[in-house]
């Protein structure tokens, strides 16, 4: 069985091209390096300072001094690098990350991304979502469809955007869809997940072209 969480990263992976720096942020996004192979050479990072991040460790595996953004644990690849914080965000804002993967709250039909806050809830800060999203060559959003049944996909985004660029790709666990200059354009659906169950749970106006493919994933978990 693959669960949604799962279905998004296979997606998102084949989205990576080997030999690229690809920032990967915490949470779902992070899961993405599972199902990526060694020998693509491709290098994540995380904007708390590592290059070369790579899946988490095994229980029990865990190294304290080996942490993702969000604090959670993870591995370094062979020829990784830590650096200090305002190196990596050089990285980030100078324009050298080939991809970001982030997660989302809501995306609307102009493309952007709201991921940082909920009004009225204590957050610890922005993070480097606001960076990445500016900084990176491509932005792909990895996150469910919907939560607790509203939709995630809406006409304008009631929280707080992130940034006013538009993001590259959003890929849920029910579709993936591209925005353009001319709106949110449907360009697959998840295995047994018909057009309409997509339509039902977007509160966005899709672009829904004649023949919709069907997702395909890659199957490379370590």
């Amino acid at each position: 069985m693959i669960y949604a969480e799962e279905i998004i990263q296979q997606r998102v992976a084949r989205e990576l091209h080997p030999g690229t720096l690809v920032n990967l942020g915490i949470g779902l996004p992070t899961g993405v390096s599972r199902f990526v192979s060694p020998e693509w050479g491709i290098l994540f990072q995380s904007e708390n300072g590592i290059v070369g991040m790579g899946a988490r460790p095994p229980e029990g595996m865990e190294d304290e001094d080996l942490a993702d953004a969000g604090g959670g644990f993870v591995t370094a690849v062979p020829g990784s690098a830590t650096v200090d914080s305002a190196f990596s965000f050089g990285l980030i804002r100078g324009g050298h990350l080939d991809a970001t993967v982030l997660g989302g709250l809501e995306v609307d039909e102009a493309g952007r991304l709201a991921n940082w806050m909920v009004p009225g809830r204590m957050v610890p800060g922005m993070g480097g979502a606001m960076d990445l999203v500016t900084g990176a060559r491509r932005v792909i959003v990895a996150m469910q469809h919907t939560a607790k049944g509203r939709p995630k996909i809406v006409p304008v985004c009631t929280l707080p955007i992130t940034s006013t660029r538009r993001v590259t790709m959003i890929v849920t666990d029910m579709a993936v869809i591209e925005p353009t200059d001319d709106g949110l354009v449907l360009r697959e659906r998840a295995p047994g997940v018909s057009v309409e169950a997509i339509l039902g749970a977007t509160a966005a106006r899709l672009i829904v072209p004649t023949d919709i493919a069907e997702m395909q994933f890659l199957r490379i978990a370590v």
